[in-house]
This record gives structure tokens, sequence and C-alpha cells, in this order.
């Protein structure tokens, strides 16, 4: 799974755009294939500060999402309606396997004799 957040200054006089833009964004991205959450909030200290959180299936699903003609329309009004940087981070979580389960897997391999490798640390990619 991938999760993306991200910070998006707006200008003060530029809140009821922006929240209108954001929710359009959101309701489009939410019906691609791939996307399991999308959401922008206001932050709580600063309300000309909204916040985006996105999680997807895979990073191809998110490579796709950069790609759609509502992605291509809101970076062109983004910058309207902007009163800073834009700050994201960008996350890939992996389940990892916990002790019971490496035994199960241990087990397996003898029974079977199919050889399984451990899914390795998880990986945090900015």
């Amino acid at each position: 799974m991938i999760i993306v957040h991200g910070q998006f200054p707006i200008l003060k006089e530029q809140q009821a755009r922006a929240h209108k833009l954001m929710q359009e964004m959101a309701a489009a991205s939410r019906l691609e294939t791939g996307c399991v959450s999308y959401e922008f909030y206001a932050a709580l200290t600063n309300p000309c500060k909204l916040l985006l959180f996105q999680e997807w299936e895979s990073v191809e699903a998110l490579q796709d999402h950069f790609e759609t003609d509502h992605m291509e329309m809101f970076l062109t009004h983004l910058p309207e309606i902007l009163a800073g940087e834009i700050v994201t981070r960008r996350y890939e979580v992996r389940h990892q396997k916990s002790a019971s389960e490496e035994e199960e897997v241990f087990k397996d391999e003898r029974e079977d004799a199919r050889p399984e490798t451990a899914d390795p640390q998880p990986k945090i990619i900015h």
C-alpha cells in the first residue's frame, strides 16, 4: 500500500475556492481503480492549511492517478489558490510477518520442500 500525505498552504481569500477544488479532486480520485482513500482536511491550528491523505493499492495505481484528466485540471488551478509551497511525503507500507507466521513458513518448507523467502523490512519512500 502507498500512503501520500500533503500540506497545502491556501490563500485566505481563496479558501472557499480551494475547498471546492479539493472536494472535486477527492471525489474523482476515489472512483479510480486502486484508490483506497483520498481526503483533504483543514488543519485545526491553521484553517488556511489543508492536509491531504491518500492511500493506494500500489505504486502503479498512484502513477495512473497522476495521468488522469482531473489531476491535470487540479494542477492547472492549484497555483491560483496557494500561499506557499506544497509539502508531500510518500510511504510504502508492507506486511511484516509475525514470529508465528515465520514458523508456519518454515513448517511449510519442510513439508512441501517449497522454499519461501521472508519479506524484507518495511521500506519508507519519500
